[in-house]
């Protein structure tokens, strides 16, 4: 198991997060600091440039489990100048069936991730990686050839791990409630999570919401399900492009952004990177769930127990999880005070790391920052 020390860097805005960071305050909802909204009135007025963002502190801590061998690993972005956060600044984001939240929420494409635009904006961000995911600790079924043991890491148990790190972060704020965002299999994380735990959630963003299926999930896995699966370089790529038309596709994703997320990626399974080829394994305990439940018909929890604002946010492209599946689930959203679905064109699954990335970025920003959605302002 890994030291469970904490770290902590300062991050300085380069020239290009700068301009993309200031776009975005321009761009988005108002920010709720008064000198927020000065910053973005000047930056309103023709000829004035885009205020400049703020220096970030990155620090990364450690969560413990049940399992004496296995801990979270979770990474904290904030502006430097800012130590205590109200719990509607506060956002934590959990990944998805095969990728951890670290190489891809804090991807930093074209010098910005989404954690960093964020946290840019005044926010307390958080990412988890799930056991045997990115940073955090690989079980010991991870070890074994995986045939040796069942699919791991069921849904209830990704909510589980979760919650510890919510009470990680609800002690280190002194705060009782905070925003959640999933993507993805995440989604299903942080859904059953507020069904049971509302009275801890203050906003929930659904990225690409799972929900009853008419097929097979699109992860390339056949036949029995043994502990964890094996993605390559060239099914991940295959994946992230299927369902897009073919005039789009070179286009989707600007030139050398798939090569950095999947060299960062790819570097956290050093257990899979010495294979020839190169894979990434991640836990099979989703498949395990979709079979038993989302491919059968029936839910695994039900969204209707959810009485938080929600947001769901999901790209037409989406061959993963499609737009049925958001639209199904958007529907059974009924305890709700109040509800939005966004369905961005031009974006796969993972929108979030594509051209069109900004839209996605602007309409996170914006559901999180608004005050009252009644009103106008």
């Amino acid at each position: 198991m890994r030291k469970t020390s904490c770290e902590t860097t300062v991050q300085k805005a380069t020239a290009t997060k700068r301009g993309f960071l200031g776009g975005l305050a321009l761009l988005g909802a108002t920010a709720t600091t008064s000198a927020a909204r000065a910053a973005t009135r000047e930056g309103d007025a023709p000829g004035n440039k885009a205020p400049a963002a703020k220096p970030l502190v990155t620090e990364v801590f450690r969560v413990p489990t049940a399992d004496p061998d296995v801990s979270l690993y979770v990474r904290n972005k904030r502006p430097a100048d800012m130590t205590a956060f109200p719990a509607d600044r506060i956002l934590l984001y959990v990944h998805g069936a095969t990728y951890p939240a670290s190489t891809s929420f804090d991807l930093p494409l074209d010098g910005v991730s989404m954690m960093d635009a964020l946290a840019g904006r005044g926010f307390d961000v958080y990412l988890v990686d799930l056991p045997g995911y990115g940073f955090s600790d690989r079980p010991r079924q991870m070890s074994a050839p995986a045939g040796d043991n069942p699919p791991f890491l069921r849904t209830v148990d990704s909510a589980r791990a979760v919650g510890l790190a919510i009470e990680a972060i609800l002690a280190r704020r002194g705060v009782d409630r905070l925003n959640l965002m999933g993507w993805s299999w995440g989604t299903s994380t942080m859904g059953l999570y507020t069904s049971q735990n509302n009275a801890k959630v203050n906003r929930l963003v659904l990225y690409a919401p799972q929900w009853l299926a008419t097929a097979p999930l699109n992860l390339g896995t056949a036949g029995p399900l043994g502990a964890y699966r094996a993605v390559s370089r060239e099914t991940a790529r295959d994946r992230w492009l299927k369902g897009v038309p073919e005039d789009k596709k070179a286009g989707l994703i600007p030139p050398g952004w798939f090569e950095q997320w999947a060299d960062a990626t790819f570097a956290t399974d050093t257990v899979g990177a010495a294979q020839t080829p190169p894979v990434l394994r991640a836990p099979n305990g989703i498949l395990a769930d979709s079979q038993d439940y989302w491919q059968a018909g029936k839910p695994l929890y039900d969204p209707g127990l959810i009485r938080v604002p929600t947001l769901v946010i999901h790209a037409e492209w989406d061959a993963d999880l499609p737009s049925y599946q958001a639209q199904g689930y958007f529907a059974k959203l009924t305890a709700t005070p109040y509800k939005r679905f966004i369905e961005l064109g031009e974006g796969t699954h993972t929108v979030m790391m594509e051209k069109n990335r900004p839209q996605f970025f602007r309409a996170v920003a914006a559901f999180l920052e608004e005050t009252d959605p009644s009103t106008l302002d």
